[in-house]
């Protein structure tokens, strides 16, 4: 990597050199760059880097070539594993990039086409580089949830925080063109930036959001291929590895992009919420970005409610089976779904949808029992409820008689009584036909009991006795 640097480094002083000895002393951008003075130096170890003046301690008109040599300076990479190995050039390296944030933040004078150019490849050199196996990876487990373990805290955190902080200044700066930043923040340049989201450094993963999203603000040229991108590392996700560290931030960012979809929808829009986002509760560890997940599809809704039917269908799709943790996650959001849901969206799916909320009702787990009756105190949903009460009510009526005789905790027991009550008051002669027929049926069914039981008997008689 250093002797790589060097050798750009060197081309970059031959080509500045050639072309100051040919416009007195200026490049073909018109920047004003003299051959930068050497700043590496050091026998033996390898190649140390010595300091350079501070801005202020330069001329205006010095200081586009003096922002090129501190580049220069700030793409030296460190060993942080040693924290006694060259603590004076670190020390360098970090002055000299809290210089240059000053500088960019402060808006202290527009950089050069060369410069911003240079100030990107250091950053690209800093930022992009091979993230450390997981911990699940050293382990080799393949079920240890991500926050059962200590994450992984970058090491060069001095250095990198502020390499981020200066891309992000850079990027939010009204000093920045577009049109010229585009050539370095290019696809390439943001398709390393979305692999990076995988750190396991939670503070690396917050600048990271932070910077993508103020890209895809300034930068429209590249939104679709943000998109795309991120749809592509969902379905990798998803499909493939169903590890990674970053999909709640990749989250964070949509839904603040979905709010600001205009309407009516387009198809590409619809088809990423039913090909990625609804796909994105089928892992395991969905626990850990579910808060953002329901907060874009509930975005979805919101716009536009004929997508009600679709979200739904999705969430029963992908139902917990054995995991009364996520199976809990999903009745939450399933709730907030309802909330945005219309009458005729409801109608459509609502007798798949309460064969399953029936069968979370008289779950043994007590939690995924007592939010499934939670649903009953959202007004607009009981009023959806009574709207179709001829239909859900023989649906989860033997559910709600089933959790007043039997079940073991005395909170969904209490919460049950609330809920036929409800029923009772809405519709008294809907709920004693339910009870009859619920009677009947048990009728039959122990009558079927005796049955099998009398055959049962029959045959072994039959049989004989054994030996």
């Amino acid at each position: 990597m250093l002797n790589k640097f060097m050798k750009r480094s060197q081309r970059k002083h031959s080509k500045s050199s050639s072309e100051n000895s040919n416009n007195n002393n200026t490049d073909n951008l018109g920047l004003g760059f003299r051959n930068p003075e050497p700043v590496l130096s050091g026998p033996g170890s390898g190649p140390s880097i010595e300091p350079v003046p501070m801005f202020r301690d330069v001329p205006v008109s010095e200081r586009q070539n003096l922002f090129y040599k501190k580049c220069q300076v700030c793409s030296f990479l460190f060993d942080f594993s040693d924290t006694l190995d060259k603590v004076k050039e670190k020390e360098i390296k970090r002055l000299n990039l809290v210089e240059l944030v000053d500088y960019v933040q402060s808006g202290s004078g527009k950089i050069s086409e060369g410069n911003q150019e240079e100030m990107v490849a250091m950053i690209s050199c800093n930022v992009f580089r091979c993230l450390p196996p997981s911990s699940h990876e050293h382990t080799g487990g393949e079920n240890v949830e991500n926050d059962e373990d200590e994450p992984f805290l970058e090491p060069s955190w001095s250095h990198l925080q502020l390499v981020y902080e200066l891309l992000l200044r850079y990027v939010l700066s009204s000093d920045t063109d577009a049109k010229v930043a585009k050539k370095f923040i290019n696809h390439s340049f943001v398709l390393k930036l979305l692999d990076m989201f995988d750190s396991e450094d939670p503070r690396e993963r917050e600048y990271l959001k932070t910077i993508l999203h103020r890209i895809y603000g300034k930068f429209m040229v590249h939104r679709p291929f943000i998109r795309k991108a991120i749809n592509n590392i969902f379905y990798r996700f998803i499909y493939e590895t169903q590890r990674h560290n970053g999909i709640g931030e990749l989250l964070e960012i949509l839904g603040s992009i979905i709010n600001g979809f205009a309407l009516p929808m387009k198809e590409e829009h619809k088809l990423f919420l039913m090909r990625a986002l609804i796909p994105l509760h089928k892992p395991k560890t969905i626990a850990m970005y579910h808060q953002q997940l329901a907060y874009c599809i509930i975005q979805f809704v919101e716009k536009d409610n004929k997508l009600a039917d679709t979200v739904i269908r999705g969430l029963l799709k992908y139902w917990p089976v054995t995991n009364c943790q996520k199976e809990t996650l999903f009745l939450g959001e399933l709730e907030e779904v309802l909330e945005a849901t219309q009458a005729a969206e409801f109608q459509r799916c609502m007798v798949p949808l309460f064969r399953q909320i029936a069968r979370c009702l008289v779950s043994p787990h007590f939690q995924t029992a007592e939010r499934a009756l939670f649903l009953w105190n959202n007004e607009h949903i009981v009023s959806l409820i009574a709207q179709n009460r001829n239909i859900i009510l023989p649906l989860v009526y033997e559910s709600l008689e089933t959790n007043i005789q039997s079940h073991w905790n005395q909170a969904v027991h209490g919460l049950t009584v609330n809920v036929r009550k409800m029923f009772q008051e809405m519709d008294a002669k809907l709920y004693e036909e339910c009870q009859k027929q619920h009677v009947d049926k048990q009728a039959r069914a122990l009558e079927a009991k005796k049955q099998r039981e009398l055959t049962w008997q029959k045959l072994t008689d039959y049989a004989g006795p054994t030996k």
